[in-house]
């Protein structure tokens, strides 16, 4: 089992919800975060002054899968998310130890 956390740009979400939804993903968590990486963050102005945008809104999701679809996972994520330009964010993916379902006590892939 696999943990595969992916950094994207917010517009970009439904696409990657629906990419991930048709290879069989049955439950994503998304966070809304704010961070930079290469880009450093830009200059905006409001009401006649310039300021520094440091963090950039982010959309984090977080997929557990068994190790069977991690490829496709990521492909998908890839795709969809995908832009062509800098700040498209980032995929990680992490082992799992243990997964327990709240509500049955069922472990393990059975729980994903």
């Amino acid at each position: 089992m696999k943990l595969i956390t992916a950094i994207v740009k917010p517009f970009k979400l439904d696409d990657v919800r629906e990419a991930l939804s048709s290879i069989g993903v049955q439950g994503i968590t998304v966070t809304e975060v704010k961070g930079f990486g290469r880009q450093k963050g830009h200059t905006e102005l409001y009401r006649g002054a310039e300021y520094v945008v440091d963090f950039l809104p982010k959309i984090k999701l977080e997929i557990a899968v068994g190790a069977e679809l991690v490829d496709q996972t990521i492909e998908a994520i890839t795709s969809s998310a995908s832009t062509g330009k800098i700040g498209d964010g980032k995929i990680f993916v992490t082992s799992l130890e243990q997964v327990i379902r709240i509500r049955t006590g069922e472990t393990g892939a059975e729980a994903i």
